[in-house]
């Protein structure tokens, strides 16, 4: 009930806008410097195919250095069989000896992108109609930037936080078979990292798509994502006698039960924020049944109107869905084995044992076979939603964003801040940054991010970071 009062109170803060960068008025000499870092990370390919995390994470080390970083203050870190995958940790001492430090956690590899499939360029930055183009320009390059670009600035300037700020710049997010620098940092050096919480991505904005900021968010928690295998075998035989004891119909009968399987509902202190904000602000159907839902979990009629959301829908539950699929071994042949993946993401606290025994129920099929082929991470905790997370959040939203709410959220997706909270790090993705809400072209074609939102968004982390670091 606590949390519920100071969220919902969210609202009556005072506000004082601040005017976001217009396209024609000219850069300040340390927005320059900023665009300049941000462009060298962009154009530095960090696809895991064609591209070197190693490369960008020297190219930060110079700076640092240049900026007044020594060895003292700078780690790499890599391991010898993924020599372009490596990373950074850099750290910017505090003046307070008992405050624990932050965590400043940013991925620097990126989805692959084809050259023959873009309008322009994937690794160059270019800059039109009020965007900036580029691989990486949204996820997540832009708040990497910041982030260096930030202690930098820091350091330059000789500013002193209380509490020492850690930067912490890995590969591996955006694959499930590289090497995962934010999982090996947990693992092997927890100590580097060791912080009192950390800020990652996944927060952020939305706009009307006509460049209006709706919403603000922040991110606490997230789903795990967990891949198995649905599998049926048969002896086979000709294809000119059938049978229907055939193993390709097998699988499709499975999957129908699995596209018809519905997880149960489930909410926790993020979700219910998440419904309570939106919902008090939404006064149609959705807003109703926002609120009914917090009320009552076990309302069916508030469920459904929800559920025709997708993303509403995902965020109530575990989903698992079919995304490969194989089959058969000749054209004339009955098929001697056929196999789906099914890729589930799954609520915070609910195990991988317990989603592929729940599969094998709704398949209710004892000649099939349901076997967890890999994860991503551990078991998702849901970081604690307090105030001394939120409250620093709410006022520069109030202050930046006037009348603009801060919704926590759970993602859907996935991020390396599961890594951190399996050691005990509270992982955050802060608002700040935003986006239209078509996703602007995030792991897919044309990706790219508003100018405006880039250099409004690094002020606002950075007063974010200052207020988190002064307590």
């Amino acid at each position: 009930m606590m949390v519920r009062r100071w969220i919902l109170g969210w609202a009556t803060l005072v506000c004082i806008p601040v005017a976001a960068q217009a396209a024609d008025v000219p850069l300040r000499p340390d927005q320059a410097a900023f665009r300049g870092l941000y462009q060298e990370m962009v154009e530095t390919d960090t696809s895991i195919t064609t591209g070197s995390c190693t490369a960008l994470a020297d190219k930060v080390d110079a700076r640092l250095r240049a900026a007044g970083f020594g060895d003292r203050d700078i780690t790499r870190f890599a391991v010898a069989d993924h020599p372009k995958e490596g990373g950074l940790v850099a750290i910017l001492p505090g003046t307070s000896r008992t405050l624990k430090p932050i965590l400043l956690l940013g991925h620097l590899d990126v989805v692959a992108a084809k050259r023959e499939d873009w309008t322009r360029d994937p690794y160059k930055l270019i800059e039109e109609n009020g965007y900036f183009y580029g691989r990486g320009t949204a996820d997540m390059k832009a708040m990497d930037a910041i982030w260096v670009d930030m202690l930098i600035r820091f350091k330059t300037e000789g500013y002193r936080p209380r509490r020492t700020l850690k930067l912490a710049l890995t590969c591996g997010e955006e694959t499930s078979w590289a090497f995962n620098g934010a999982k090996w940092l947990a693992e092997n050096r927890r100590d580097l990292i060791d912080a009192a919480f950390a800020l990652n991505e996944g927060g952020g904005g939305r706009t009307d798509g006509q460049g209006t900021v709706k919403e603000m968010r922040i991110h606490v928690g997230e789903k795990a994502a967990v891949n198995y295998r649905v599998e049926a075998t048969n002896v086979g035989g000709h294809s000119s006698a059938p049978v229907r004891d055939n193993a390709i119909y097998e699988l499709a009968d499975a999957l129908a039960r699995i596209r018809d399987f519905e997880f149960p509902l489930m909410l926790n202190d993020t979700t219910r924020a998440f419904f309570s904000k939106l919902g008090a602000a939404r006064d149609d159907d959705v807003g109703r049944a926002m609120r009914a839902i917090v009320a009552d979990p076990g309302n069916k009629a508030a469920e459904a109107v929800l559920n025709r959301d997708k993303s509403y829908h995902s965020t109530l539950r575990t989903t698992c869905v079919a995304t490969l699929i194989d089959g058969g071994h000749a054209n004339n042949a009955l098929p001697q084995r056929a196999g789906a993946n099914i890729n589930c993401r799954i609520f915070p606290g609910v195990s991988a044992e317990e989603v592929r025994v729940a599969l094998e129920k709704a398949i209710a099929d004892p000649r099939m076979t349901v076997t967890q082929t890999d994860d991503r991470g551990p078991l998702a905790k849901s970081p604690p939603l307090t105030k001394e997370i939120v409250a620093p959040a709410a006022a520069l939203v109030a202050r930046y964003y006037p009348d603009v709410p801060l919704v926590p959220v759970m993602s859907t997706g996935a991020t390396d801040g599961i890594f951190l909270e399996a050691v005990g790090i509270p992982s955050y993705g802060p608002p700040g940054l935003y986006g239209d809400p078509d996703g602007n072209g995030t792991h897919g074609l044309n990706e790219r991010a508003l100018v405006k939102a880039v250099y409004t968004g690094r002020d606002f982390l950075t007063d974010l970071v200052k207020a988190y670091a002064a307590k």
